[in-house]
């Protein structure tokens, strides 16, 4: 009797700890799938991917600088509409954006481009300083947020592929870049919806010839 009554309360004490502490935990599968890729997901070795199989290949879907600069200057608002892109409820939008400029000015943070023929002031500007933008990420609209498990994955990837910038890009524009020299550049820029001077537009360049 006693025996019996001992195995009573180890099998109450068995449940109780499976009930607290279960050995396995059931959820949907969609979840599963999700759970699994957030836990796989190396996003420098994502950027890498994406920068070399992907990123090069879409230069040709950027807007012309001398199609985009004067429709921004001419109807910002209907150039926004027609050629910028936006991730969910951002307070900013993204331009992706290539030409061929002729360097006004270089400092440690920027390089000046006049773009038009014969234009005297800086209508771009490329960014060479240290990066903190989402533009690369989100301005040529081949990344959509909804493919990523969380939020911290699609911000992981914006700062990967800001650092291939800063290492792989900005490096030889400062080596080669000098004033007079023409630039054949591809890039994105970020804009906030409270900017009303885009003179000149500021440019993180993804790729930029010096001529």
């Amino acid at each position: 009797m006693k025996r019996g009554a001992l195995i009573v309360v180890t099998l109450l004490i068995f449940a109780g700890l499976c009930w607290r502490f279960p050995l396995f935990r059931a959820v949907p599968l969609a979840q599963a799938v999700k759970e699994k890729a957030a836990a796989a997901f190396n996003p420098t070795q994502f950027a890498e991917q994406f920068w070399s199989e992907r990123l090069f290949k879409s230069f040709d879907q950027a807007v012309k600088a001398d199609v985009l600069l004067p429709a921004i200057h001419a109807d910002a608002a209907a150039a926004k509409k027609q050629f910028s892109r936006s991730v969910g409820v951002s307070e900013s939008y993204t331009y992706f954006i290539s030409g061929t400029g002729h360097v006004l000015a270089v400092s440690a943070d920027e390089i000046s481009l006049a773009v038009t023929e014969g234009a005297t002031n800086a209508e771009v500007s490329l960014q060479i300083g240290l990066l903190f933008s989402n533009a690369v990420r989100d301005g040529t609209g081949l990344l959509n947020v909804n493919d990523y498990p969380n939020s911290q994955d699609f911000n992981a990837i914006s700062e990967a592929l800001n650092h291939l910038v800063e290492t792989r890009v900005q490096p030889k524009l400062r080596e080669r870049v000098k004033v007079g020299a023409a630039i054949l550049f591809a890039g994105c820029a970020e804009v906030s919806d409270e900017s009303t001077d885009l003179k000149p537009l500021k440019v993180i360049p993804i790729q930029a010839d010096v001529q």
